[in-house]
């Protein structure tokens, strides 16, 4: 028989503490895109992205430039 595995509750967060984790995040990584090393237009990625069931979860984020998050998103269809 086939069971239908259950969802996990995924963290969403409050605008707020998004926002203070973003920051943390960024920090965390040095201010400097993970991908090419850029230190300007940084923007947060949802590894998991948060349609996929990702959550709002330190180890679930990374800094990316613009331009490396947006080749990140074009992969992703």
């Amino acid at each position: 028989m086939n069971r239908i595995p259950v969802k996990r509750a995924r963290l969403r967060l409050a605008p707020k503490s998004y926002e203070d984790l973003r920051h943390e995040v960024l920090r965390r990584d040095g201010w400097r895109c993970q991908s090419c090393g850029a230190m300007s237009n940084l923007e947060v990625h949802h590894r998991e992205l948060r349609s996929h069931s990702g959550d709002d979860a330190e180890q679930n984020l990374i800094t990316l430039c613009t331009a490396c998050h947006s080749i990140v998103h074009r992969g992703i269809d």
